[in-house]
């Protein structure tokens, strides 16, 4: 399978990921969370003394989607988090819509980031594999980041964050639907090297600081499903379908270096 690359630069989507890692620690476990081992988590359940849903409130700004933790739920070894048009407790700042963020209580150091999902495909959506930290854990902002927008589910959008800075946004050309059956993704961080990207196991793209330094700093892994508002330009307008969209996680597993 051929899988080629390019990069965009998008002001939109810069601004987004920004309002993503600046949000992303409300209700986050405490910044004295402990540094992760290995795991690998097959979504049997949850599991409350690894992972944390988040509830009752919005990452705001261009996230047209208030938290419930109900919207993160586990069925015959997956995990979904759904997205609908349900009222959030508390308001969730007035959102019109519902969705799930899934995070861990831990932090991670380098290793190899997976997880294997199916997106939602659905203009103005983004499903999501990140890792992420800030200064609601007393640290930097430093991201590395997985996603998939709804409008165009043949391709993979990848990124970094350190200290903040960003703007090293990748395009994949996934040569599949992403929407449409499982895959592996994976990113493996390595101490002082590189960052290096995996779609079923082949590497996509590689980051070795050429384009600014690389993240440092232990992070959360988080998943979520969002709808934008304001950034049309990137992720195109959302439209609700009538029914709740749904984004799947079949497993995540790290191991760590």
């Amino acid at each position: 399978m051929l899988i080629t690359r390019s990069r965009v630069l998008t002001a939109s989507a810069a601004v987004v990921v920004c309002i993503v890692a600046a949000l992303a620690g409300t209700g986050a476990a405490p910044a004295e969370a402990a540094i992760g081992s290995s795991f690998v988590d097959n979504f049997d359940g949850f599991d409350t003394g690894r992972w944390y849903k988040a509830d009752g409130y919005s990452n705001g700004g261009m996230f047209n989607a208030g938290w419930r933790a109900d919207h993160v739920w586990f069925s015959g070894g997956v995990m979904g988090i759904n997205l609908d048009t349900q009222s959030c407790p508390g308001g969730c700042s007035g959102k019109p819509y519902a969705s799930g963020e899934y995070r861990t209580t831990d932090l991670f150091s380098y290793g190899r980031f997976e997880t294997r999902l199916k997106a939602v495909k659905n203009p103005g959506t983004v499903t999501s594999f990140f890792t992420y930290t800030g200064p609601s854990d007393g640290q930097p902002w430093d991201e590395i980041d997985v996603e998939i927008l709804g409008k165009n589910t043949t391709q993979l959008q990848l990124n970094y964050f350190t200290n903040g800075v960003g703007g090293h946004e990748t395009v994949i050309n996934l040569g599949f639907d992403a929407s449409t059956g499982y895959h592996n993704y994976a990113f493996e961080w390595w101490n002082g090297g590189t960052i290096n990207w995996f779609v079923d196991g082949a590497l996509v793209h590689q980051e070795n600081g050429s384009r600014g330094p690389l993240p440092t700093h232990p992070q959360r892994i988080m998943m979520n499903l969002w709808p934008g508002i304001g950034v049309d330009s990137w992720l195109q307008p959302f439209t609700y379908p009538g029914t709740k969209l749904t984004a799947s996680y079949d497993w995540a597993r790290y191991t760590r270096y």
